[in-house]
């Protein structure tokens, strides 16, 4: 169904370069980036106070990467999860004549078509917790075959270069940000697997005909090749996860969303709270980061976050930020700290936009 080795080589191949730098400059950003990760882990297991001091947990690795390294990391992990649906729509073309010859031809053209998506993204994305990290050679795995922490140094030197910050700053920055990702996922044993069984259960339920699948991986390609994404009626097309979505996942989905508002308005809280104590400017590095965000992009890098679920990544930032720090204002971190206490104390998609909410079902009735 994916030719996963055609997928890499082509966005390896149209993932534009990286910012001039020189082999100093490079080593030393290396350098200063793992400096940070190490700095952050300690001042965000001390802020969000998951972790007990000294506590023995399997450790995970940092590992600085460029656009390269960030796509084979991200094909390998793409892989690992799809497995299960990809194996479903395998079985569906099993009974079609000339199977073998038409998987092998769409398996070419649906890896050419990720790897094309895979180069859009490559350049925008500057770290990334994997939860579910496969080991490669070029790429180890965590200590219990988990997760492991991507810095990718070419875009935090891109973007720290386009809001002139200071470097030193937006570094430590944006290692806060995924090192909260690290804690909340080595803190809380149960969340990895709970995360997991979700998406299996996703993919499981899905009844998407593999055309139908190939054709949203297509328009999206078209998209970066100039094309519109866009319906009869000339409306955006939906999400690729919107595609595939029947009555069971759409409650799946809304687990998961608030699962995922919460991890990342999370992060995004903890990282502005540890800012002023350890990044001078904390301040103006936010606005001009929210700045950024708010100027938009093109007309086809707004299609294209309509078609990639990327529009719905930006408003659990914000959603599940709002969510975190009323919850906080209210019981404090200790008691916000309760949302890690099972699956069952996990915020529900509504509670994220209604913070009173969760405190009345999680605090009174536990305090009852």
């Amino acid at each position: 169904m994916v030719d996963w080795n055609l997928a890499v080589a082509t966005a390896t191949r149209l993932v534009r370069p990286g910012p001039e730098v020189s082999r100093d400059e490079a080593r030393e950003v290396v350098a200063e980036l793992r400096k940070h990760a190490k700095a952050s882990e300690r001042h965000v297991r001390a802020y969000t106070r998951m972790l007990p001091e000294g506590a023995d947990v399997h450790d995970t690795p940092v590992l600085v990467v460029d656009r390269a390294g960030w796509i084979k990391a991200n094909v390998a992990g793409f892989r690992e999860l799809l497995t299960p649906l990809l194996g479903k729509m395998q079985e569906r073309r099993s009974t079609t004549p000339g199977n073998a010859v038409l998987s092998a031809v769409g398996g070419k053209v649906t890896g050419v078509e990720l790897g094309m998506l895979l180069s859009f993204l490559a350049s925008r994305i500057l770290g990334q917790y994997e939860t579910f990290a496969p080991a490669t050679r070029e790429l180890p795995a965590g200590a219990d075959g988990g997760g492991r922490l991507l810095l990718v140094a070419p875009n935090i030197v891109h973007v720290e270069r386009e809001l002139e910050v200071s470097p030193h700053d937006f570094r430590l920055w944006v290692c806060l940000h995924e090192e909260t990702h690290r804690t909340q996922f080595t803190a809380v044993p149960w969340l990895r697997d709970h995360l997991q069984g979700e998406i299996q259960s996703f993919l499981a339920a899905t009844e998407v005909d593999p055309g139908t699948f190939v054709e949203r991986l297509r328009e999206a390609a078209q998209a970066l090749a100039g094309g519109r994404p866009e319906g009869e009626a000339g409306e955006p097309a939906p999400s690729l996860v919107e595609i595939v979505q029947t009555p069971e996942q759409r409650e799946i989905l809304g687990r998961l969303t608030a699962v995922m508002s919460l991890l990342e308005g999370h992060a995004d809280y903890v990282m502005d709270g540890v800012g002023p104590d350890v990044v001078p400017s904390v301040a103006e590095i936010r606005e001009k980061f929210q700045q950024r965000r708010a100027r938009g992009a093109s007309r086809l890098d707004l299609a294209l976050r309509k078609l990639l679920g990327l529009d719905a990544k930006l408003r659990q930032y914000r959603d599940g930020e709002r969510f975190v720090r009323a919850v906080v204002d209210q019981v404090g971190m200790d008691g916000f700290n309760r949302v890690w206490t099972s699956p069952n104390t996990l915020p529900t998609k509504s509670e994220i936009a209604a913070p009173a909410d969760w405190i009345a079902r999680v605090h009174r009735k536990a305090d009852s």
